[in-house]
C-alpha cells in the first residue's frame, strides 16, 4: 500500500469533488433529514454509501465495461432509474406536507423506519446509470493496471466511507431546530420543490448518454 498514498489520495479527492455536487443523492438526504428527521437521513446515508460498495464490485469485477459498452443494458438501467425517480417525485408531491415534531415519523411509515430509509438511500444510488461510467472513468484515469485487488478493494470501501460521512454531515446540518425549522414554513412548497427537483433529476436521467 506504501506505494499507492498518492494515488488514493487523488482517487478520495477526485470522488469527494464529486460527492459534494448536488443530486440525487443530496435531494434524497435532504428530504429525508426535513420530512423524517436525523434517523432516517442517516440510515438514508447508509445506504447511499452501501450502493457504492456495489458499483465499486462490479466495476472491479469487469461488470462495468460491459453496462459502458452495451446501449441496450445502458438504456434499460438508465430508464429504471428514471422510473424510479419519477415515483418518488410523485410520492412526494402526494405527501402531506412536513410538519414540526414531535409525531414527525410517523407520516410515511415506510420512509421513516430505519429499513425503509436505508432500502430508499440505497436504490435512489444504485438505479444511477451514470454510477458504473463515472468508477469505471475514475478507475480508468486514477488507478493504475498493475494496482493490487485487495488494494482497488480498500480504494473503494473507502470511497464508501468517504460519502457516508458526507451525508452525515449533511443530515447533521439540516436536521439542526434553526435549520430544519426554516424548511417547515415553507408548507407545501418544500414537496413541490423537491417533487419538481426529481422530475428534473428524473428527466436528466432520461435522456443521458453514453460517452
Amino acid at each position: 500500500m506504501q506505494g499507492h498514498w498518492l494515488e488514493f489520495l487523488g482517487l478520495m479527492v477526485a470522488f469527494g469533488i464529486s460527492a459534494v455536487i448536488p443530486g440525487a443523492d443530496f435531494a434524497m438526504v435532504l428530504r429525508q433529514s426535513i420530512a423524517h428527521g436525523r434517523k432516517a437521513a442517516l440510515f438514508t446515508s447508509g445506504g447511499i454509501a452501501t450502493a457504492i460498495l456495489v458499483h465499486g464490485s462490479y466495476t472491479l469485477l469487469g461488470m462495468g465495461v460491459i453496462v459502458s459498452q452495451s446501449i441496450l443494458l445502458f438504456d434499460i438501467l438508465k430508464y429504471i432509474g428514471a422510473a424510479y425517480l419519477l415515483y418518488l417525485a410523485i410520492a412526494t408531491l402526494r405527501g402531506p406536507s412536513p410538519q414540526p415534531p414531535t409525531d414527525l415519523e410517523d407520516h410515511n411509515p415506510r420512509a421513516a423506519t430505519a429499513w425503509g430509509a436505508f432500502a430508499l438511500g440505497f436504490l435512489t444510488n444504485l438505479l444511477n446509470p451514470k454510477a458504473v461510467l463515472f468508477f469505471l472513468a475514475l478507475f480508468t484515469t486514477l488507478v493504475g493496471a498493475t494496482t493490487p485487488g485487495p488494494i482497488k478493494v480498500f480504494y473503494v470501501v473507502s470511497m464508501s466511507l468517504e460519502l457516508f460521512i458526507w451525508f452525515v454531515l449533511v443530515s447533521v446540518f439540516f436536521t439542526m431546530p434553526q435549520i430544519r425549522n426554516g424548511f417547515f414554513k415553507l408548507g407545501r412548497w418544500f414537496n413541490r420543490i423537491t417533487g419538481l427537483t426529481f422530475i428534473l433529476l428524473a428527466i436528466r436521467v432520461a435522456v443521458a448518454r453514453q460517452h
